[in-house]
């Protein structure tokens, strides 16, 4: 019963070392990486013609990521809905940036890339890929485990 407590002890010792010290180099990439209290996210909303949804997360997939890390933009994540209509025709994403006037900035710069403004004719050859964006700053909340 003694080696068992003993086993018990040790295992959670190490535990809780191990997710001290895997919190302790998760704050420090934060510093890294330059971020603030400022932050911002950006939930963002693309509805496609029919049929283009798939053009549109290869573009995102093959360049578009790759293009927002280039200006600052951090991506956080990438959803398709699971429902009907939107299914079909809906991509969902969230971005991160250092703060709000960091966005307007990020944003004009990728705009103002020449390479994003070859791979958005590239991808439109066949048509418009996009019907509507819809954008929504969000700030996180004190209880958010993502800040």
């Amino acid at each position: 019963m003694a080696i068992r407590k003993q086993f018990l002890f040790t295992c959670v010792a190490i535990m809780f070392g191990a997710g001290f010290a895997l919190g302790s180099v998760l704050r420090g990439t934060q510093v890294v990486r330059g971020e603030s209290a400022t932050r911002v996210f950006e939930l963002r909303t693309y509805t496609t013609p029919e049929g283009k949804l798939d053009d549109l997360q290869a573009r995102f997939r093959d360049h578009t990521i790759d293009l927002f890390e280039r200006h600052r933009m951090t991506n956080i994540g990438y959803w398709t809905p699971q429902d009907t209509p939107s299914s079909s025709n809906t991509l969902i994403y969230i971005i991160a940036h250092n703060s709000r006037e960091a966005a307007q900035t990020n944003w004009q710069n990728f705009g103002n890339d020449p390479e994003w403004q070859r791979v958005s004719r590239e991808s439109q050859l066949d048509g418009r890929i996009l019907n509507n964006v819809e954008s929504v700053f969000l700030d996180p909340t004190d209880f958010s485990p993502i800040q």
